[in-house]
């Protein structure tokens, strides 16, 4: 959403999601330097959604059906809970951050090229063309642990998911599905998150604990998100 600010010194195009640094003005109060806006997507883990539905992967993990549970139908659209991230999301639409779902990324693994920095949820069930799309990408932000943790194959014709690797799935040696040397799960059960961090990786950073109570009443935490990589031009 765009808002038009006008002054004295002239009419200025600002974005909500634009960080205050992007903008510098003279003591007479002319801009003396406006970087681009910086672009933002975040993922919505619709696959993972699937995955935790009624009689689905979770079924399977603690042993009440067979391999039939290991494929689900992909719901019709993203309903956040706790175990997808639902209350980030919540928040970040809310402050207008753009979104689209992990069928988005699959489809089209080109469409995060659009944007500066992209977003993780809980997305912990993604195809190899998501997990690639997403690596590949200079800024994420991995603000959920144990996202892209199991491999999962989508068969569109019949709107389903099905686990193929991770979860300790097709056997207990195979933890993460992707081999993913960043795999940060350990954080996952760090959900008070009362003294947490943003690590450093190669594609960007990982929050060290899992936010979903603490996203829509700490400030720090969502500045730290929107001012996560300032563009320079």
């Amino acid at each position: 959403m765009l808002f038009i600010i006008l002054a004295s010194f002239g009419s200025l195009l600002y974005q909500r999601s634009l960080a205050p640094s992007a903008i510098a003005l003279s003591e007479k109060g002319n801009v003396t330097n406006i970087r681009r806006v910086k672009t933002t997507v975040v993922i919505q883990p619709i696959f993972t959604q699937a995955a935790y539905g009624n009689n689905g992967f979770y079924s399977y993990y603690f042993g009440k059906c067979d391999k039939k549970c290991l494929t689900v139908p992909i719901p019709n659209k993203f309903n956040g809970s706790y175990v997808t991230g639902g209350a980030s999301s919540n928040v970040l639409l809310q402050q207008n951050y753009s979104h689209i779902d992990d069928i988005d990324i699959d489809k089209n693994p080109d469409i995060l090229k659009k944007y500066d920095v992209v977003i993780l949820l809980h997305n912990e069930y993604v195809t190899k063309k998501e997990f690639d799309a997403i690596t590949h990408h200079v800024h994420v932000i991995y603000l959920y642990p144990n996202a892209l943790f199991a491999q999962v194959k989508v068969d569109y014709n019949k709107n389903t998911i099905t686990l193929m690797r991770g979860h300790w799935y097709p056997n207990k040696k195979i933890v993460n599905g992707f081999d993913w040397k960043f795999d940060n799960t350990k954080f996952e059960l760090n959900t008070k998150c009362n003294d947490w961090h943003f690590h450093n990786i190669d594609n960007g950073i990982m929050l060290d604990c899992y936010p979903e109570y603490i996203i829509q009443s700490d400030k720090s935490l969502l500045h730290a998100i929107r001012n996560y990589f300032i563009p320079s031009d």
